[in-house]
């Protein structure tokens, strides 16, 4: 007879079957579906998300999981591998038994449609085509958020926030933005007025689509991803999504005259990807579906992918063992970029509109403008109709630029037709976490600039792997800094990151 714990555990598992199913057909929608087949995709999603609320609300789960947390020999060492699972799975258990079937299943058909309508709307540049679909978005965020419920004094930002951040609140986000913004604003401000520019005639050079697409491939295999377990397919948004540690999918875009662009966001997906792969169903098949084989929080997510992006991508190193490399890629349409040129044409910093294409010192600006908003549309502050010209005015005020359109507004952004509110503060976070991360590495391997250099990405990602990817969700994200790093999270890592690289780049160090 198995165990009460072999009993839960198998149970987790085969609802999480349903789980990745869903995944991989919201990966489809993206890559390859055609569009004629939304609604129908739709239907298909909104079936999977009941059927997968029902099997993850088993009422079996409840009266196993009581057997579990009082069996001492499991749950006593609460770092082990079934304490954490236990823990867990109580968490989201209690977390989903709030809200109704219905309820699950008419968000998966309504965000399914949105997916498209976003699209559409973003093609149109005509964000009223997307208004009613984020209407409805936002009803029924409220709606899930009224279930979930928040702690006294908090507000429906923080109830939704809990499947991205654990923990996380609108208030503790924003004591974290409000003195980030004008340490950022006074360096931007230094560096619009520097007398020198750094070269970014590299960001104007047009280079065939299809060879980008080679050349970041062979980039990303180099730092780790692994071919064998996931895939690089292209989208209108970037994104990495995956089934489970040994089928890992992400994707890219293109522009002729945008190989950085594109390089950039296959580093970030890359990094998203590496962690999925390295999470500890790698080496165990028995943990796939369970906590101790998915990561554990979108924060952390975040912080690997913007280290292979930022810390790593942007690095005097890295364009120095990749130049002789995008040399050969691209022959004499490259051939003049020096490492020196390349690395100043990858840290051009300039207010622009676009999110995903931001330089490291404005990015996080970007982020409070998407807080801001949600948070203002979950209390009831602002109406969907509001968003466009509250979107504008803030661009105006923190970026100092003028939103010309929807599409280079608030259209650019895939993640509320997607239903992820409580989702954006996510990325500074994780922007936060990769300087502190990348600098106690930095400590503990050495020389990071000279291995990069080499192309040597073995020893950080093992480092990694072994720091952040082996724990899973055994600590909470302020545990995992501080078990890491040995310091609480703290903004001063990525502004020495910033500050001496930037100022270097434009000539102010």
């Amino acid at each position: 007879m198995p165990t009460a714990y072999e009993q839960l555990t198998e149970l987790v598992r085969d609802a999480n079957l349903l789980h990745a199913t869903e995944s991989l057909l919201g990966w489809d929608q993206e890559v390859m579906m055609p569009s004629g087949g939304v609604a129908f995709r739709g239907r298909q999603l909104a079936q999977l998300a009941r059927l997968g609320h029902e099997m993850a609300t088993d009422r079996r789960i409840v009266e196993l999981l009581a057997a579990c947390e009082g069996d001492a020999a499991l749950t006593g060492d609460r770092l082990s591998v079934p304490a954490v699972n236990v823990r867990e799975i109580r968490r989201k258990y209690d977390r989903r038994t709030r809200l109704p079937a219905d309820l699950v299943a008419e968000f998966a058909k309504v965000t399914s449609l949105a997916r498209h309508e976003w699209a559409e709307a973003r093609k149109a540049n005509d964000f009223r085509r997307f208004e009613p679909h984020l209407t409805k978005i936002i009803e029924l965020s409220r709606e899930r958020a009224a279930c979930y419920g928040w702690p006294e004094g908090g507000e429906p930002w923080d109830a939704l926030s809990e499947d991205f951040q654990p923990g996380c609140s609108a208030a503790y986000v924003q004591r974290v933005f409000s003195p980030l913004r004008p340490r950022l604003v006074k360096l931007v401000g230094e560096l619009m007025d520097a007398p020198g520019r750094p070269d970014d005639s590299f960001n104007h050079c047009r280079l065939p689509v299809e060879k980008q697409e080679q050349f970041v491939r062979q980039v990303a295999q180099c730092i780790g991803f692994d071919f064998s377990r996931g895939r690089l397919d292209r989208s209108t948004h970037p994104f990495c999504s995956g089934t489970h540690v040994h089928d890992v999918r992400m994707t890219t875009r293109f522009h002729e005259e945008k190989l950085l662009d594109a390089l950039a966001s296959t580093l970030h997906e890359s990094g998203h990807a590496i962690y999925e792969q390295n999470l500890p169903g790698r080496d165990d098949d028995s943990l796939i579906g369970l906590p101790m084989s998915d990561s554990v929080s979108l924060s952390i997510h975040e912080s690997q992918s913007r280290l292979w992006e930022n810390q790593v991508g942007r690095s005097a190193a890295f364009w120095h063992w990749c130049q002789p490399m995008l040399r050969e890629a691209f022959g004499a349409e490259a051939a003049s970029y020096s490492a020196r040129r390349l690395y100043e044409a990858a840290n051009v910093v300039t207010p622009s509109l676009i999110r995903v294409e931001a330089d490291e010192a404005t990015y996080n600006l970007h982020i409070m403008v998407r807080f801001e908003l949600e948070r203002a549309l979950l209390r009831g502050d602002m109406t969907p109709g509001d968003v466009p010209g509250a979107w504008n005015e803030r661009y105006r005020d923190y970026l100092g630029i003028d939103v010309p359109d929807d599409a280079h507004g608030c259209l650019q952004d895939i993640h509320w037709s997607l239903g992820a509110m409580g989702y954006f503060p996510t990325y500074t976070l994780g922007n936060l976490y990769a300087a502190q991360f990348f600098e106690k590495a930095s400590e503990y391997l050495g020389n990071l600039d000279d291995q990069i250099a080499r192309g040597e990405f073995g020893p950080l990602r093992e480092w990694l792997t072994k720091s952040i990817h082996s724990h899973a969700m055994r600590y909470e994200s302020e545990a995992l800094c501080e078990h890491v790093t040995g310091k609480p999270l703290s903004a001063d890592p990525l502004m020495r990151h910033l500050e001496r690289k930037l100022r270097g780049v434009y000539g102010l160090a």
